[in-house]
Order: C-alpha cells, then structure tokens, then sequence
C-alpha cells in the first residue's frame, strides 16, 4: 500500500518507515494483536528508528495507533497525514467489524476464502492488482491473520480513545485530511468532524473514490501528501 508513496518521498529526500501491523505482514508472531500491543510496538519502532521529529501518515487501523502515539508525543510530530481513519472516542464501528466483534465472529472471518477477500477489498471500487490482492491475502492463508484481525478488533473498544479526547485540537499540527469521497468504512463525515477538531487543518475529498485512496486514487494520493509535506514539514 505504501510503497508508492515511500517512493515518491525518497525521491525527495526524505526517509520514510512502515512498520507491519501485527500478523498482517511479515514481521515474526508477537502473541495478541491487540491495540495495545500494537501501540506498544510502534512506540518501541519509533524510539529506536525515528527519535526526532516525524510526519505522521496514517490509514484506517493505523489511524488508532498512529494517532494515540502522536497523542501521547506532540513534541516529536511536525505534521500529520490522517486518511479514512476515524480517531472518536464515541465513534461505532462499521457492520462487518461488528460482526466480527460479536460472538462467532472467528467462524465468519475463517468463511472468508480468497475470492471472498479479494471481493472485501473491491467493494468499494478500488482496482487491486492480482500481486497485490495475493500480498493481503497470504497471511490469512499461511499465517495468523485470521486470528489477528478478531484479536484487534474486539480490543479497540472506542472508549480506549477517552484520553486522547481533545488531543489533536491541542497539538494543533499541520494536518492533511485525506479522503475517499464514498468511503464506506469511515465515512466522509468523519473527515468534516476532524477537520472542525483541528485548527488549520486541510480537507481533500478524492471524488469517485472509497476507503482505499492510496489504492484507487494513486497518483492522486501520492501528490497530494508530498505536496503537503513539501508545503509545511521542510
């Protein structure tokens, strides 16, 4: 998903880093992949891999742990990239997290084969090439993705962002909202709630586009987050 854009920034000068989520790459089996252990994690890889200021880019389940850290760490963020991720601690999550949430959900994310999966990712328009669909897909087939996506789900209880209530209007960092005009994970509504939350920042709908921007929108997406870091992060 990133690849492009870590391409483009490179191209620029800039260093970029993008860790795994827990058992959705190819990063050894921590145990739980929890939002807690997650958030752990990527506090553990920024400390030892970025321990200066960095621009924070961040995408759905990202969104959670991105956010609660930059939260938890105002001095070391210039700027903020936040797309198709909601971050309310009264927020409710969409109808198939629910459902995985609730008991038997094991059962409907083992149902999922790859025609199903690949089907999942394509709902909302995005034209995912057969490699990439095949690079998502293999830890639900070979390793513990299956698990891991129950296992976060049902720990990120909206609640747990209470204490980050408030903290993104207070940071006050030059913030790129960017959005698929018919997302229907997290909707556009959520884009226009954080861009009242947080003073300055700027909202870009990409029209004609769903939940994954980086995917159906490429070139579109990659242009506008160099151009605002070029703009607003040196």
């Amino acid at each position: 998903m990133w690849v492009g854009l870590m391409e483009a920034l490179a191209a620029t000068g800039r260093r970029s880093i993008a860790p795994d989520l827990y058992c959705l790459g190819d990063s050894k089996d921590p145990g739980p992949a929890t939002f807690e252990r997650n958030l752990e994690a990527f506090t553990e890889i920024a400390a030892k891999l970025a321990p200066g200021p960095v621009a924070l880019v961040v995408h759905d389940w990202g969104g959670f742990i991105g956010l609660a850290w930059a939260s938890e760490h105002p001095d070391l963020v210039t700027a903020l990239v936040i797309s198709d991720a909601g971050f309310f601690s009264d927020g409710r999550w969409h109808g198939i997290a629910e459902a995985i949430r609730a008991p038997g959900g094991e059962k409907l994310v083992e149902s999922f084969d790859r025609e199903a999966f690949a089907g999942l990712l394509r709902a909302d328009g995005a034209d995912f090439a057969e490699a990439d669909i095949e690079a998502y897909w293999r830890p639900f087939e070979s390793g513990r993705a299956r698990e891991a996506t129950v296992e976060f789900y049902r720990s990120m209880d909206m609640e747990k962002l209470a204490p980050y209530d408030g903290a993104l209007e207070a940071m006050a960092k030059p913030t790129l909202l960017l959005w698929g005009e018919e997302d229907s994970f997290a909707p556009l509504s959520g884009a226009h709630r954080l861009q009242r939350e947080i003073p300055g920042s700027e909202l870009e709908v990409v029209e004609g586009v769903g939940h994954f921007v980086f995917d159906a929108a490429p070139e579109r997406a990659i242009a506008s987050v160099t151009g605002f870091l070029d703009r607003v992060a040196g």
